[in-house]
Parts: structure tokens; C-alpha cells; sequence
């Protein structure tokens, strides 16, 4: 089975692009499942089809479906809601606010998630493919796993065991309800189960990521970022897709300055992902709305090439930490060992090596710190940084 996910800002196009590379692999004769995770869902209406909350036959070999995240709350996360607004509501009034409170931020992306893992599990589909929330925010809770992995293992076992003991007589003193065994139960399994999705997301034989943008500075700005810590949680970053592109056939005077603006951010996409391989959309002179648009928009974006096969599968760059500092590993191939140079803006690492220019968008842990070496070799660019940032 193959997971495709596509990411990107809000209004870059990455539904369509999503929903252009299911058809595309339906008409493969690919079981394919197109699934939208956003809460502001717009997968119905870029085909023009009333979707459910559960998988709906389209076409032949495509199912779509929008998720409900009410109703996953419900299904996934009934006794710890009950148990938190019995907590809440312990010597307060019970309303509509208090349940809404028992909904942590982005649960229902968490919830979603798993909704994915158990249609993989049963294997009804041959791809399925996702239309992420804006940022990839979805994503960056993938790393929760490993943040409450030690809590999870050590105390939380710990914890079930002294709630079972002194539960009975905490509670009347207090005059708090404790957690059942059944609360603490759907915690720990939610928690595994989420664990469990987070290493099919990075299995790079299985599971591909791509990042849509448009040649606009705040949305590449964006992408630079959401791509270096997509990196640093090792999740496969395969393509880029570059919509909304002006066509070269348009002479329009009007366009002009807006090609020549795109030419150049299309110049720096190219600098900032390389070697991912990228891939553009024009913008087309009507909306991408319906079937027929949207097997133009996968011929344009994929041409004769397979769009459900896995693009790239190497790290473009990643950081480790080392001693007391980290190492910044970035794959810059086809460069010569020339001089090298430097030079750190703000948030931003610019890399200039011979005629190649990469713009790395660092990650908060690098900011404060200063750049002690850097070396080149075997098509690998390290930088070394460690202690505090020189003024």
C-alpha cells in the first residue's frame, strides 16, 4: 500500500493537486481512497460531488471522503470526554463551553489520523491519499509520540496502577471523580495507535509527502520552514508541486511583471528544495472544478510520468546532535569543492557554494547558535553549530 500526503498553505491549491493525483491513479486500475483531514473541507467541491464523513465511490476504483471530526471525537475519544467534563463539571454548572474544553487543540487532526491507520490496516485500498490541513501542522503533531513516549512507559504504568489503589478513596474526600481503568485504557491505546501511524508515516517505502506552493515569497517562506522540520522528524519529503504557474504562452502585457516575479521565486523553490524533485501546474484560464479540469491539471503536473510512484527517497538534509552542539547534514549534489560561504539572517541559513545558492529555513534549536565549522564531501554539505549566537 502506498500513503501520499499532500501539505501546504491555505489557498495554494494542494485539494486540487490532491484530488487531480487520485483520479490519475484511479484510471490505473489503483484502488484509491482521497481523503480530506482539513476542517475547512473543499475536496467535495473540487469535484463537484457531496462527499460523507465515510468513503463514497465516485468512480470506478476511487472512494472520497471528508472526515467528520465531531464524529471522531465521539468514536475515538468518548470516555476521556466524558471523564473530563464530569472533571470539569465536578463543582461547576455543565454546558455546551465545558465539552468544547474537553477538545484539546488539534485532536481532531490526531483523531483523523487514526481513521488513516485503520484503513490501512484493513487494506481496502491499494494508495490513499491525503488532504492535510494548512502547514503540515497535522504532521507536526506526529512528533507528540516521541515526546510522551518516556511519560507513556515509565509513569504512566505507574500512575493506572496508583489511580486502581487510591481512587476509591481519594475521590469521596475530594469530591472529584478519578479516571476509570476504562479512561486510562482508551489513553494508552490512542497513544500506541498514534505511535504506530507515526512509523508507517515514516517508512519511506511507503509513505510520501509533498509540499504544494505557489511562486509567492510568504508562501515559499512557509514551505522552507514546514520542509526543515519534516526533515528533522525523517518523514520522506518526495516532490514539490508548484501551482498557479503563469504560462509562458501568455504575451498579456498585464502578466508581464508577474512572470518576471515568478521566474525569479521559481529560481529560489529551485534553490531551497533541490534535489526534490519539482513539478508545476500552470494556472489555467478557468477553475480547477470538476473531473475534466482535474485530469488536466494531473496530465499537466505528471505529464507521462506515474504520479503514485516514490519520487525521492534520500534525506535532503537533516540535524543530529552532537556532544555538546548539533550537525546540520544537507545533500547538495553536482557541486564542485569551491569556496564556500555562509551567512546567517534571522531565521534563515544562505548557502552559496560555486553557482549553487540553497536557503535554509532554520529550526527554533539552531537560532541561538553560532556556526563553529563547516566541511563538504561526498555531495554532503555539513555545518557545525554550537554555543550562543555571535552579535
Amino acid at each position: 500500500m502506498r500513503i501520499i500526503l499532500y501539505t501546504g498553505k491555505g489557498g495554494v491549491g494542494k485539494t486540487s493537486v490532491a484530488a487531480a493525483t487520485a483520479l490519475s491513479s484511479a484510471k490505473q486500475g489503483l484502488k484509491t481512497l482521497v481523503v480530506s483531514t482539513d476542517p475547512a473541507h473543499s475536496l467535495g467541491d473540487s469535484f463537484d460531488i457531496k462527499l460523507s464523513y465515510e468513503p463514497v465511490e465516485i468512480r470506478t476504483n476511487l472512494w472520497a471522503q471528508e472526515i467528520d471530526t465531531i464524529h471522531e471525537i465521539e468514536e475515538g475519544w468518548g470516555k476521556v470526554q466524558k471523564y473530563l467534563t464530569d472533571l470539569f463539571t465536578a463543582k461547576a454548572v455543565k454546558d455546551i463551553t465545558t465539552q468544547e474544553l474537553t477538545v484539546f487543540p488539534g485532536m481532531e487532526d490526531l483523531l483523523s489520523l487514526l481513521k488513516i491507520l485503520r484503513y490501512y490496516k484493513e487494506g481496502r485500498f491499494d494508495i490513499i491519499i491525503i488532504d492535510c490541513a494548512p502547514t503540515g501542522e497535522t504532521l507536526a503533531l506526529l512528533s507528540f509520540p516521541e515526546m510522551l513516549r518516556w511519560w507513556m512507559e515509565k509513569l504512566f504504568p505507574i500512575k493506572k496502577k496508583a489511580i486502581k489503589i487510591v481512587g476509591p478513596i481519594v475521590e469521596p474526600i475530594l469530591g472529584i471523580p478519578m479516571p476509570s481503568s476504562q479512561v486510562m485504557n482508551e489513553i494508552d491505546k490512542m497513544y500506541y495507535d498514534l505511535d504506530e501511524m507515526k512509523k508507517i508515516f515514516s517508512d519511506r517505502t511507503i509513505t510520501s509527502i509533498r509540499i504544494v506552493v505557489n511562486p509567492e515569497k510568504m508562501v515559499i517562506k512557509e514551505a522552507q520552514r514546514s520542509f526543515t522540520y519534516l526533515n528533522i522528524y525523517d518523514f520522506n519529503v518526495d516532490a514539490i508541486v508548484v501551482n498557479k504557474v503563469i504560462p509562458e504562452n501568455v504575451t498579456d502585457d498585464y502578466f508581464k511583471v508577474w512572470k518576471d516575479i515568478q521566474k525569479k521565486y521559481k529560481t529560489d523553490i529551485m534553490e531551497s528544495f533541490s534535489p526534490i524533485p519539482i513539478y508545476y501546474a500552470p494556472l489555467f484560464e478557468t477553475e480547477v472544478v470538476g473531473f475534466k479540469m482535474l485530469d488536466r491539471m494531473a496530465e499537466e503536473v505528471f505529464e507521462k510520468e506515474n504520479p503514485v510512484e516514490i519520487k525521492y527517497t534520500g534525506r535532503a538534509q537533516r540535524i543530529d546532535n552532537e556532544g555538546d552542539g548539533y550537525v546540520l547534514t544537507m545533500v547538495m549534489p553536482f557541486l564542485e569543492k569551491k569556496e564556500l560561504s555562509l551567512n546567517q539572517k534571522g531565521d534563515e541559513l544562505i548557502i552559496k557554494a560555486g553557482n549553487i545558492k540553497r536557503n535554509i529555513t532554520l529550526p527554533r534549536t539552531l537560532l541561538n547558535c553560532s556556526i563553529k565549522k563547516a566541511k563538504f564531501d561526498d555531495d554532503k554539505l555539513k555545518i557545525w553549530f554550537g554555543g550562543e549566537k555571535n552579535e
